[in-house]
Formats: structure tokens, sequence, C-alpha cells
């Protein structure tokens, strides 16, 4: 491949990013969260599947843990988190979603499949299952972070 191809590739790749994150985030405000901005939603991909230390946090977002731990105090002071003992580590803490922030994460799904839709409608299904598939190939594990 060109340096130009390869450019024109991360441009389109980075563009489609940015427009789905930016996507996602209206259709979470549109259901009614407010208080949130789009770097949230990747703190909530982190904390959604059990929890995660906001060491566990720091490190999935690429920050430091004294900005993963205000952006913590944030969704907690917002009702979107809680901090809990960690099960397995008694110095640490957990960080969880609560019901409402489960509830934002769910919001979040359904705008994503409103957004991938759309792609839908330009490619065809055929197409976005395709990249679907070339795409999980090349970042299978994430992880999915803001670009700071």
């Amino acid at each position: 491949m060109q340096n130009s191809e390869a450019l024109a590739l991360s441009a389109a790749l980075l563009a489609a990013a940015g427009e789905l994150a930016q996507r996602i985030h209206e259709g979470v405000v549109a259901r009614g969260f407010e208080g949130l901005r789009p770097a949230h939603g990747f703190a909530f991909a982190r904390l959604a599947p059990g929890g995660a230390t906001v060491t566990d946090l720091a490190a999935h977002l690429g920050v430091t843990k004294q900005a993963a731990s205000q952006l913590v105090d944030e969704l907690v002071r917002k009702g979107y988190a809680e901090r809990r003992p960690h099960p397995e580590d008694a110095r640490a803490r957990l960080v969880v979603l609560t019901e409402l922030g489960r509830a934002c994460t769910r919001a979040a799904e359904e705008a994503a499949a409103e957004a991938v839709g759309a792609w839908g409608d330009a490619l065809g299904e055929p197409e976005v299952r395709a990249l679907r598939e070339a795409l999980l190939r090349i970042a299978p594990e994430g992880p999915i972070r803001p670009v700071w």
C-alpha cells in the first residue's frame, strides 16, 4: 500500500470512529442521560463487564490514576457509578456501574446499533459484517479509549 493510500485509510478510520463516538453520545443524550461527555462512554466500556479499580481504568483510558480518579468521582457524584470494597484486595476499591449507569450503557448500545445500521444502509449488510470481521482481526481486544 502506498503512503498516500495508508494515510487516506487512516483518515477514514479516524473519521468513522469520531463520528461513531459522537452519534453514540448524541443517542445517549437523546435518551435522557445528561451530564456526560463522550469520554465517559469509554470509561463505561471498561466498567460495564464487572467493574474495575481506578488503576485498571487509568490503564484502559491511557490516563494517570489521578485523572481516572477524578473521572470516577464525577461518575459517582452523578449517580452512574459507585465504589465498593474489592472482593479480592482489601486495600482496593472496585468501581461498578449503578442501575443508572447500566441503563445508560444499554442506551449507548441502542445508539450504536442505530449508527451502525446507517452503515448497513450505505454499504449493505454483507459489507458491514465483512468490515466488522476485518477490524476484529486487526484489533480483537481493544482497549476502547478516546484519542486525547
